[in-house]
């Protein structure tokens, strides 16, 4: 991107919406004439505009770009594409379960419609007779969407929520929270964690946001007398 002067001892530098920027973490560097690449550090930054905008989804995919300090001190874009997207809206937490409520960009439902969650590789977690997958109902309106967890099914482990909203025919869609202004989810949004007894023994259970900020949920076993 070039850099022109915006004010007095300043330089501007803007990345259009309409470039495309591949998912990941994009370091900022400024490259001076006749100099070395030389690391940006955030200035104040107004960030209100994320938090208030609603995709429209009519291109088939939703962009997220949000820029961010990290633990050095630097500037660094966090960016996110996803095709369709499943936003997760609302978390409503019970003692038996998990309610998530959403909404979906870039595709619709039909009848049929479903949310998977899958056993991580590598995480714990098996399911009956060795399954790593379960599947609750959707109940969904337009674009908006709803459905129940009930940790009682789950075996210890990480499992990941997604979202068929077309069922098996259509895509499977990761649910994320995205449409804000927090980069990174994990440390700012907690969740207090359920006991609940399942048939392989009691557990405790909650959901969590990952470093992408996807959503998931941990279930971990604990001793009988628990």
């Amino acid at each position: 991107m070039p850099l022109a002067p915006a004010a007095e001892g300043r330089l501007r530098a803007a990345l259009p919406s309409s470039v495309s920027l591949p998912e990941g973490r994009w370091d900022a560097y400024a490259l001076l004439s006749g100099g070395e690449p030389r690391r940006l550090v955030p200035g104040v930054t107004d960030l209100r505009s994320l938090a208030e905008r609603t995709p429209s989804g009519l291109l088939g995919h939703v962009a997220v770009r949000i820029p961010y300090a990290t633990r050095q001190g630097n500037l660094t874009v966090r960016s996110w594409l996803r095709a369709p997207h499943a936003e997760a809206v609302e978390l409503r937490l019970a003692s038996g379960g998990l309610t998530v409520r959403g909404r979906v960009y870039g595709t619709q439902f039909v009848p049929g419609a479903d949310a998977e969650l899958r056993a991580r590789p590598g995480g714990g977690a098996g399911g009956e007779d060795g399954g790593g997958v379960r599947r609750v109902h959707v109940t969904a309106e337009r674009t908006e969407f709803a459905f129940t967890v009930p940790y009682e099914g789950l075996v210890p482990g990480v499992w990941d929520l997604w979202l068929r909203p077309a069922g098996d025919a259509g895509p499977v869609v990761r649910l994320a929270r995205l449409l804000d202004d927090v980069a990174d989810k994990n440390p700012v949004f907690t969740f207090p964690r359920a006991r609940v007894r399942t048939p392989q023994g009691p557990v405790e259970a909650g959901p969590y946001y990952t470093r992408d900020n996807d959503l998931s949920l941990t279930v971990s076993p604990l001793d009988a007398d628990a």
